[in-house]
């Protein structure tokens, strides 16, 4: 979709050396933020970051025979004298405005996808599902912050029929701003957890900055939540009039006396890792019970774009690097969930562990991001751990960590500790045997992937 030079002006002010555009027509084919792969036929936009500043590369693109720029004011003397600019007081506001002008011209529905835990899985999940409507655009890689979601946003055409946006935070304010510039028609809020609870001190913050997606949801939308979460629903009420789904996952052998209307409820068949939603069954690739919950999200947001089911579905998932990824190594099975750790998935990932038969063990990188939490977090989920049938679990941690948590469990065999990963798999090689499974999961800072093609 083309951005036409009165469509800018409309958006950002006149631009400034008008006449000397080659084509006084000109339409840029999209927006660009990185000199390296802009092409001639876009608009580049200089933004500043945390380690760059795009000023710094407004020679690049116009050598590379950008027709036009749009710069901080004060930067015109990094231009060639009459090159074409506009200026505006903040670029990365000005970016996010034309992504928004973008959004309402594909109109198209918008799902917005929030959460401390789950948004990935459930965008991804999401996005395989709402196939059958045609072209689907969702978020990549971790393009989920104020950057991220814009360039999806502009990545999109008008060949899609759906676009699904990841919306991550670390601090109040930010989904607010998220929701400003894409204008979600469904906003999904996958749960209320403890990733960034350092930053943010309080799950009760956590969970008003989750409810920020609702600012500027489609008043005639609808926002779908896990069940039984009173506070968030109290949140979730003071910041939003419309419609409210609340998704709720039993066990199968709960379904004779647990129906309840007002929820969308889902049955889980451990056996063979399916869903009955509404007399559905759906047979879903991800194992264990969270990806199952998750599922009751991609379910919710289906069902109100028009998606019709048959009575028996089958889905097969593609993991991401990471996440959800079970390997095969020499003897043992590997659960792959290195790319992220916060104390809500680490006990998902540890319950899906101990759904398979055999000898497990757990290979666990320390939580960041908890602050005075952290202690609090990591005992809860070792005293889970030393009660369930885990035989050894390696924990990866600084020095100063070790020394607090070894004389917290001096009365326990199971943990081991590392302060580095080259020891891992020669470590926890150890002790298995054939046929028995690990789980991989820790704060990315560890970079656990690492350690997979050591364990035999």
């Amino acid at each position: 979709m083309d951005f036409s030079v009165p469509e800018v002006n409309k958006i950002l002010g006149n631009i400034k050396n008008w006449d000397n555009l080659t084509n006084q027509f000109q339409s840029f084919k999209n927006i660009s933020l990185d000199s390296r792969t802009i092409l001639n036929r876009e608009l580049f936009i200089a933004i500043k970051g945390t380690n760059f500043d795009g000023h710094n590369f407004l020679n690049e693109v116009i050598k590379k025979g950008v027709k036009a720029v749009v710069i901080k004011e004060g930067m015109q003397n990094l231009l060639p004298y009459k090159f074409p600019f506009w200026t505006v007081p903040d670029t990365l506001e000005a970016f996010q405005k034309l992504a928004l002008f973008k959004r309402r011209k594909l109109n198209i529905p918008v799902v917005g996808i929030t959460g401390s835990v789950g948004k990935t899985t459930t965008k991804e999940m999401m996005g395989e599902v709402l196939k059958q409507l045609g072209k689907i655009k969702l978020s990549q890689l971790n393009f989920n912050n104020e950057i991220g979601v814009g360039l999806t946003i502009l990545d999109s055409d008008f060949k899609d029929k759906t676009l699904i946006l990841e919306m991550g935070m670390r601090g109040l304010g930010q989904i607010e701003n998220l929701s400003k510039f894409s204008e979600p028609d469904i906003a999904v809020i996958t749960n209320i957890g403890s990733s960034h609870i350092g930053i943010l001190g309080s799950k009760e913050n956590i969970t008003y900055a989750k409810c920020e997606i609702t600012k500027h949801l489609n008043p005639k939308g609808v926002v779908i939540i896990p069940a039984n979460d009173l506070f968030l629903e109290e949140t979730l009420k003071r910041n939003w009039n419309g419609r409210i789904i609340k998704v709720d996952l039993l066990d199968k052998n709960q379904k004779a006396q647990s129906l309840n209307k007002t929820n969308l409820q889902g049955f889980y068949n451990r056996s063979n890792n399916s869903v009955i939603i509404e007399d559905k069954i759906f047979e879903i690739s991800f194992q264990g019970f969270h990806n199952a919950f998750n599922f009751l999200f991609v379910y919710a947001v289906a069902k109100e774009l028009g998606i019709k089911f048959k009575d028996t579905n089958k889905f097969n998932f593609v993991s991401l690097n990471g996440r959800n990824k079970i390997l095969k190594s020499k003897k043992t099975t590997i659960y792959d969930e290195t790319y992220n750790a916060s104390p809500e998935s680490v006990k998902a990932c540890i319950n899906n562990l101990l759904d398979n038969p055999n000898n497990h063990f757990l290979i666990f990188g320390s939580m960041q991001e908890l602050g005075n939490k952290s202690q609090k977090y990591h005992k809860d989920l070792f005293e889970l751990i030393d009660r369930s049938d885990i035989k050894k679990c390696i924990f990866i941690c600084d020095k100063n960590d070790e020394i607090y948590y070894a004389d917290y469990l001096k009365k326990s065999t199971k943990f081991l500790f590392l302060n580095e990963i080259n020891k891992v798999g020669e470590t926890i090689n150890k002790y298995t045997k054939m046929g028995d499974f690990i789980l991989i999961k820790g704060s990315r800072c560890w970079h656990l992937e690492k350690v997979i093609k050591s364990i035999d």
